[in-house]
């Protein structure tokens, strides 16, 4: 048997990590500006979480959600502290896509209504509902094209409350930052005014942290630096630094009512041990602080090289989710950066660079990058 080949792949095999570096099997080091696509928050092989997750997966890895799991209760009450939403209740599961997937049912079955609006360029997953609320027609079966969701462009409050007066809308869901479409960013007066428009017409409003969110961008949440406080709110990637989980936070307008959602794998003893480590040292390390100072100094040092370096057209991004759009397609810059400079980097549309490092980036890692970049592009 071989693998079902979807994805291009860059010609090297990653066996070891640590911090923001990482080695391939010839053990050439790498830095890494990529987080596995945002997915390593705290770094990779954290001493304090390989030891929180052999500890845990030695006494217990899995059991099933028909018993009392005190890991799951521990980690809501961590994250409600630490994110500012303790009044909010807790959902675990395994993806972003899952996590968005339930999110646009709960609103569905809250307010009993089917038609979804998203933003143009978005994307939220590859399940039926969220890849059916992803702005890709390259990726959306004829079997999830059911017609419930409506694209409207980022930031034009107008267009979005349009389609709110029509009545009939569950949920809107939101990147505040977009990661695939560009690092581009929804501005504070659009999110408040949609939040607003959202309550006045009985629609849910749904923040996608999943990429931007778990202190990517400054603050624990993207949508905090927008000053709204959205209905439901989802997130994966960082939150367990590589090991599946997700988890969708709800707000107390919400009643559960038992087997509407579930899950097998979600919010399990060693997902959530993980999850557990992942906010211990996010708290001790001051990670969300980094990522807004460090982010800030690459962003100003990027834009200082922007000045310079024709090819450079833009420079967007808060925090360590930047953008470094370019007057040329981007491949083959990444792909200098790759083989001749060691440095991975990720990518969106056709023209731009994208950086998710760890939150534990340095600046000293930060200027180095900024050296690679400027020797390729010259």
């Amino acid at each position: 048997m071989k693998l079902y080949d979807v994805y291009p792949l860059l010609d090297v095999n990653i066996v070891k990590g640590k911090g923001c570096q990482v080695w391939d099997d010839k053990g050439t080091p790498y830095l890494d500006l990529y987080g596995g696509h945002a997915v390593i928050s705290i770094g990779h092989c954290h001493p304090h979480y390989t030891e929180a997750v052999s500890r845990q997966v030695s006494q217990l890895g899995f059991y099933s959600n028909s018993v009392i799991n005190t890991l799951q209760q521990q980690l809501a009450t961590r994250l409600g502290k630490v994110c500012g939403y303790d009044d909010y209740q807790l959902f675990l599961v395994n993806s972003g896509a899952e996590a968005n997937e339930n999110a646009l049912k709960l609103a569905s079955f809250h307010t009993g209504r089917t038609r979804m609006l998203s933003a143009q360029k978005a994307f939220h997953g590859r399940t039926s509902l969220a890849v059916e609320v992803t702005d890709n027609p390259k990726i959306i079966a004829p079997i999830n094209a059911n017609n419930h969701v409506t694209y409207l462009p980022l930031n034009d409050i107008s267009a979005w409350e349009a389609e709110l007066a029509k009545g009939d809308v569950c949920a809107c869901i939101l990147e505040c930052i977009q990661g695939v479409g560009g690092i581009r960013m929804a501005t504070a007066e659009f999110a408040s005014q949609l939040l607003d428009a959202c309550h006045r017409y009985g629609t849910v409003l749904i923040c996608d942290e999943i990429q931007c969110g778990y202190g990517r961008s400054g603050r624990f949440f993207a949508h905090q630096w927008l000053g709204i406080r959205p209905d439901l709110i989802t997130v994966a990637k960082g939150i367990a630094n590589g090991f599946p989980m997700s988890a969708l936070l709800i707000s107390p307008d919400f009643t559960p009512v038992y087997g509407q959602l579930g899950t097998t794998f979600g919010g399990n003893h060693l997902a959530c041990a993980a999850a557990l480590a992942v906010l211990d040292i996010i708290e001790q390390e001051h990670l969300v602080e980094n990522a807004e100072k460090v982010g800030n100094h690459i962003i100003e040092e990027l834009k200082k090289l922007q000045a310079t370096q024709p090819h450079i057209i833009d420079v967007r991004g808060r925090g360590l989710m930047i953008g470094i759009q370019l007057d040329m397609p981007y491949k083959e810059v990444r792909r200098r950066l790759v083989e001749e400079e060691h440095c991975f980097v990720g990518c969106s549309g056709t023209d731009t660079l994208r950086l998710l490092p760890p939150l534990c980036l340095t600046e000293a890692e930060a200027d180095l990058f900024i050296e690679k970049l400027k020797t390729v592009l010259s």
